[in-house]
């Protein structure tokens, strides 16, 4: 098969002001789209693996040809991250349910857990990402990855991330990458977080 992007689902106004339309644009459009273009040349002379999803690719790198695995840990990684990244994005929702519950559990206070994913979303060196994932034990934990690896190659579960590569808001923020953290928290998709928790840790 053939890896396709996404359908975003919303206007790339839908987050303004705090991550602006032509980030949004030139994140989904050009940035995303790489990845999955990329992706497609690599699996190119594999036809059996094609049939394969891109999570499917990135959890069993290991077990791929040599000569792809590269390409398929930084493209199929920044194809499965991304298309998880813009279904946690939206304005205006509660931090609500028993992922909120959860989270006061774990951390002690929702301004506890801002904390401490904020501090992980800083202190990456380079490009990557910060999660907050349910781990194999189930319980609630934040991580980082370098570059596109993705935490489903370590057994995580993604619920919420925040992509602190430069491309993700260098266009508003420039190089005060705290800035954009901060603002992340405002578009957070609680309802859909809340969903992806539920269905992790059951």
């Amino acid at each position: 098969m053939t890896h396709q992007l996404p359908t975003l689902g919303y206007d790339y106004r839908a987050l303004e002001p705090y991550i602006d339309a032509r980030t949004m644009e030139i994140h989904y459009s050009k940035h995303h789209k790489t990845y999955v273009d990329k992706l497609n040349a690599a699996l190119e002379n594999h036809p059996a693996l094609q049939k394969k999803t891109a999570v499917e690719l990135v959890v069993n790198l290991n077990s791929l040809p040599d000569s792809i695995q590269g390409a398929v840990r930084n493209h199929g990684g920044g194809h499965v991250n991304h298309s998880f990244f813009w279904t946690i994005l939206k304005k205006d929702v509660a931090f609500k349910g028993e992922i909120a519950e959860a989270i006061k559990k774990e951390f002690g206070s929702f301004d506890e857990f801002k904390k401490q994913f904020s501090e992980k979303a800083n202190t990456l060196f380079g490009s990557g990402w910060a999660w907050l994932v349910v781990n194999r034990s189930k319980k609630l934990e934040i991580i980082q990855t370098q570059n596109q690896e993705t935490p489903l190659r370590n057994g995580f579960t993604p619920i919420l991330g925040i992509d602190v590569w430069e491309h993700a808001y260098y266009l508003k923020y420039q190089n005060k990458r705290a800035e954009y953290v901060d603002a992340f928290f405002n578009v957070i998709d609680w309802k859909k977080v809340n969903e992806y928790y539920v269905k992790a840790k059951n």
